[in-house]
């Protein structure tokens, strides 16, 4: 059985940098029952790699509750087919302007990809 593909994201965060995986899920459903990752003191990152898209969440930790900041959308597999030196997302930089923090993250699919649609 081939491996399925996976959603690597690599982000840095007080001078660390750390990668995330992300299996393909097999329904849009399972995405809402993701918890977010916490980074450092501030920030939350959900990838959710769907079967027809990737939504890369990220989120501030409020004390009244979790906040977005920026959420991307990409086609799978059409948007990331194409991956360069920053994946398929490019360098996303991320502040949270309260704090004054910054993530910056990029990710890539790693593993079979569908070559057609």
């Amino acid at each position: 059985m081939a491996a399925s593909p996976e959603l690597v994201c690599h982000y840095s965060y007080g001078g660390e940098t750390r990668s995330v995986r992300q299996p393909q899920l097999a329904s849009a459903q399972t995405a809402y029952t993701q918890k977010p990752l916490a980074i450092g003191s501030y920030f939350l990152f959900r990838p959710v790699f769907e079967p027809t898209e990737v939504k890369l969440y990220s989120l501030t930790d409020h004390p009244d509750g979790p906040l977005p900041l920026h959420v991307a959308r990409y086609a799978y597999p059409a948007a990331t087919r194409s991956q360069g030196k920053f994946g398929f997302t490019g360098e996303q930089r991320v502040y949270e302007p309260i704090r004054d923090s910054e993530l910056v993250y990029w990710c890539e699919i790693q593993g079979p990809r569908e070559t057609h649609r």
